[in-house]
């Protein structure tokens, strides 16, 4: 494995069907959303008490959504560079999908769901960020064949080649580079593990109260933050900056406070569902 991301160069394009051509990445999106999905039947047969017509009802709304909110996002963040390049907006295959932006958007639209359907908001977002973890290492293999989203200059064996116009300028004479998708990519898939066992445990004797579902909510922001923190240290991609800290970090960092406000002081984080 180590030996091949360091001397395979991917190609965006997987196949090519006359006039149509199908990219890795809308690839891995979809193989993402399909193990999200199948996870989310999983856990809301098993533990959530769910029903899978609901969960695909949710579904539908989450990702039109979700990818929605993940472009609008990105946009907003390289706004200068959309206004000279505004034909480049709607080409969500070539990249540009900020997980950020889907997670605002994830939980705005499970909260009018909720709502609508009257199920607990913690309780729907419980079921679905462990399908979000797993989707998330998923994708990222998406960013690999895009050729983007990579690190610093590294000789470590598992460096990526990356191709010369596809390197920051300042960076154009070094060869191999950080595989931050890998990272990230690991790191999600331990973050969806560990979300799987905390949800057996609390929901192994008996239903959960709305606290523990905050619990396990809060547990992937708060892990996923640290993670998406610590690999933007080594991300070389343009992204404002702000108290000299790249913009993903300071999101982490309001994510991970908003975690630990709302688990010590929500009001009524102690009833049950």
């Amino acid at each position: 494995m180590i030996n091949f991301l360091h001397t395979f160069i991917p190609q965006q394009v997987a196949l090519n069907i006359g006039p149509i051509s199908l990219r890795w990445y809308g690839v891995f999106i979809t193989l993402a959303i399909i193990a999200a999905l199948f996870t989310s039947f999983h856990l809301g047969k098993k533990y959530f008490n769910i029903k899978k017509d609901l969960i695909i009802d949710l579904a539908f709304w989450l990702i039109i959504f979700g990818l929605l909110g993940a472009r609008i996002y990105d946009v907003i963040l390289y706004l200068p560079y959309y206004i000279n390049h505004p034909g480049q907006i709607i080409q969500i295959w070539k990249g540009g999908m900020a997980i950020h932006g889907a997670i605002i958007a994830g939980l705005i639209t499970i909260y009018l769901f909720s709502r609508k359907n009257k199920i607990s908001f913690f309780k729907i977002s419980a079921l679905v960020v462990p399908g979000l973890a797993l989707g998330q290492a998923i994708g990222r293999f998406g960013n690999y064949f895009n050729q983007e989203l990579f690190g610093r200059p590294t000789n470590l064996p598992w460096g990526i080649p990356i191709e010369i116009n596809n390197r920051p300028f300042n960076f154009i004479d070094n060869n191999y580079f950080h595989p931050t998708f890998l990272y990230e990519s690991l790191g999600s898939l331990i973050i969806f593990l560990v979300l799987i066992f905390i949800i057996k445990k609390i929901y192994q004797k008996k239903q959960a109260t709305n606290y523990q579902n905050i619990m396990i909510i809060a547990v992937y922001m708060i892990l996923y933050s640290i993670l998406r923190f610590s690999l933007e240290f080594i991300r070389i991609d343009d992204t404002p900056l702000f108290l000299n800290l790249r913009w993903p970090q300071i999101i982490s960092i309001l994510l991970i406070i908003i975690s630990f406000i709302t688990l010590i002081f929500y009001p009524h984080a102690k009833k049950n569902i």
